[in-house]
């Protein structure tokens, strides 16, 4: 296994055609940090796979965007650029509509519905629309990437609080739709570009989850965290279907095996972590806000069911349908 942080642009070019040259080595790129879950579990994946399948092949794992923003990535999986990549369900939706719709605000009530949504046929349906949208793409895993949470200089207390707020939010609709139903001017801006753009003032406040923060120190150029929880995040771990299709049945099972694993430990160390950081952020002298939703989700409701979303009405019906797992 080989973890690659930075690389020259000659560098980059050699390794990008090596790509479709040396079929035992799959490209795994995101655009996580070294010290973020999804990252260790990106390097467990590459462990136990050149493992189960006996160094037939290899898994080489680049984090911290350093094979390209989020868009370059799910791009890449259809240049044949990468083989392997983590997404946001907000980036998926891109290709497939549906496959966003949970990254839409307050479309899940808590993480067993999220839990429960992700088992269901209603899932498989979207990610069988998803495959069959990008030439065969695959979404064989999973994982929690967090509730996400407004940061800023201010408490975030109330709709009326996020009022004309510049909030920089990933370029893709689901992420928008929040601020801008309460008022806000949604800023999409990459996210290796947030932290100086909230440290000069560029932008006022931004959203993640709690792990995300933390990961990419935004709270040293934020006063506050304001627990608004109005997305429950999912990254969806994605796999070329060119790349699937060089591999044999057996090997394809077990890079599906290992994939789940791998995000279940993401999903785990996420939902640990969550249980801890306010407190950590507490101590670190950042003000963490406790928040009533319900004027939020009051706001946010009408445009989930005005058929302007890229998903249609029936479907959105049918996740909330789908009772909490126990």
């Amino acid at each position: 296994m080989k973890i690659t942080n930075v690389m020259g642009p000659v560098a980059l070019a050699a390794s990008l055609m090596g790509s479709a040259a040396f079929a035992d080595v799959l490209k795994f790129a995101h655009v996580y940090e070294v010290g973020h879950p999804l990252q260790a579990a990106a390097e467990k994946a590459a462990e136990l796979f050149e493992e189960r399948t006996e160094g037939r092949h290899s898994i080489e794992v680049f984090p911290a965007s350093s094979l390209g923003k989020e868009t370059d990535l799910n791009e890449g999986l259809s240049l044949g650029t990468v083989d392997i990549i983590y997404t946001g369900a907000g980036f998926a939706g891109s290709f497939y509509g549906p496959a966003s719709m949970t990254d839409f605000p307050f479309t899940l009530r808590n993480l067993d519905h999220w839990k429960a949504y992700f088992g269901s046929d209603v899932f498989a349906e979207v990610a069988r629309g998803y495959a069959d949208a990008t030439g065969g793409n695959e979404i064989a895993a999973v994982s929690y990437y967090g509730s996400r949470h407004v940061t800023a200089n201010k408490p975030i207390l109330t709709p009326e609080d996020m009022q004309d707020l510049k909030i920089r939010v990933p370029g893709a609709p689901a992420y928008m739709l929040f601020p801008a139903a309460v008022g806000a001017n949604p800023t999409p801006l990459a996210f290796a570009e947030v932290y100086l753009a909230l440290q000069q003032g560029v932008v006022d406040a931004q959203e993640n989850p709690l792990t995300t923060i933390k990961a990419k120190r935004f709270h040293e150029v934020q006063s506050d965290i304001s627990l608004t929880g109005h997305i429950i995040n999912s990254t969806y771990t994605v796999v070329s279907g060119f790349r699937l299709g060089m591999l044999s049945d057996e090997d394809r099972q077990i890079l599906d095996e290992v994939l789940k694993e791998t995000a279940d430990d993401a999903t785990a160390a996420i939902v640990q972590a969550e249980t801890e950081l306010a407190d950590w952020f507490r101590g670190e002298g950042v003000t963490v806000n406790e928040v009533d939703r319900a004027p939020f989700i009051a706001a946010v409701a009408p445009a989930l069911t005005n058929g302007d979303q890229p998903f249609p009405t029936e479907l959105y019906e049918r996740l909330q349908a789908v009772p909490d797992a126990e």
